[in-house]
C-alpha cells in the first residue's frame, strides 16, 4: 500500500466529520469528545425527572446550541451533542437518539415522539471498506456522515427513523414507524418505509382544538364533519 504523504496522518478528524468527510473515528481527538458526550448522556438519564435544575444544566453543557423552553425526556442519546442545534420549544419523547456524526439541526417547536432516531453515520457499502484496517500508519475505522435539517413546527411520531442528507420542511408531519431516506416538503404528511408524500395538510385537518377542548367533544377533522 503506497505511503500518504506526513499531512495526511495530522487531519482534523473532528473537522472532517462534521463538514461530511472521509474521517476517522479512532482518532484521538474524536474519541475524547465522542466519550464526553456519553458520559454526559449517562449522567442526564440517570437523574430524576424532577431536579429539571439539574437535567437542564446538562443539557445546555452538552448541547450548547439550543432555544428556550426544551423538555427531553429519558432515556436520550447523542455522539457529541456539540453537532445538533435546535430551536425553541423542543420535545423529545422518551428513547430518542440522536446519532449527530454531522449537524443535527432542528427549528423552533419541534416534536419527537417515543424512539425517534435521527440518524447522520454512513458507512461504505462495500464490506472490505467498512471494516476496521490497517493503513500505512496504523489502523482505521473509515467513515462519514450526512446532515439532516428539520425546520419549524416538525412532528415526528413515534418509531420513526431519519437518515442522513433528509431535510424535512416546515411545519411537516411523518407518520409512526416510517423510514425518511428523502427529503420532505413543508405542510405534507408523509409515511411509509421508505417514506413518501402521502398529502398536503391543509385547512380541512383542523380540529378547532380550543373549542373542541371546552366542549368536551371528540376531536374531528374539519372534513370529517362534513361527510356526516
Amino acid at each position: 500500500m503506497k505511503k500518504a504523504p506526513k499531512e495526511c496522518y495530522e487531519k482534523d478528524n473532528f473537522t472532517l466529520m462534521r463538514e461530511g468527510k472521509i474521517y476517522n473515528p479512532t482518532d484521538k481527538n474524536v474519541f475524547k469528545k465522542h466519550l464526553r458526550a456519553l458520559t454526559l448522556t449517562e449522567r442526564y438519564n440517570r437523574i430524576s425527572v424532577l431536579n429539571i435544575l439539574r437535567r437542564n444544566r446538562i443539557i445546555k453543557k452538552l448541547i450548547p446550541d439550543h432555544g428556550k423552553n426544551f423538555f427531553i425526556l429519558s432515556n436520550f442519546h447523542c455522539e457529541y451533542g456539540n453537532n445538533i442545534s435546535f430551536g425553541d420549544n423542543l420535545f423529545t419523547n422518551f428513547d430518542c437518539i440522536l446519532l449527530d456524526v454531522a449537524k443535527i439541526k432542528m427549528g423552533d417547536n419541534c416534536m419527537l415522539g417515543a424512539r425517534v432516531t435521527l440518524a447522520t453515520p454512513v458507512h461504505p457499502l462495500v464490506a472490505e471498506e467498512r471494516r476496521v484496517k490497517q493503513y500505512p500508519n496504523g489502523y482505521y475505522d473509515l467513515e462519514y456522515a450526512k446532515p439532516i435539517t428539520l425546520g419549524d413546527d416538525v412532528w415526528i411520531a413515534s418509531d420513526v427513523t431519519v437518515c442522513g442528507g433528509v431535510t424535512i420542511g416546515d411545519r411537516a408531519v411523518i407518520g409512526a414507524g416510517s423510514v425518511v431516506t428523502r427529503d420532505i416538503p413543508s405542510d405534507c404528511f408523509a409515511a411509509g418505509c421508505p417514506a413518501r408524500v402521502i398529502r398536503k395538510i391543509s385547512d380541512e385537518d383542523r380540529l378547532d382544538v380550543w373549542e373542541t377542548y371546552i366542549g368536551e367533544q371528540i376531536p374531528k377533522r374539519r372534513s370529517a364533519r362534513e361527510e356526516e
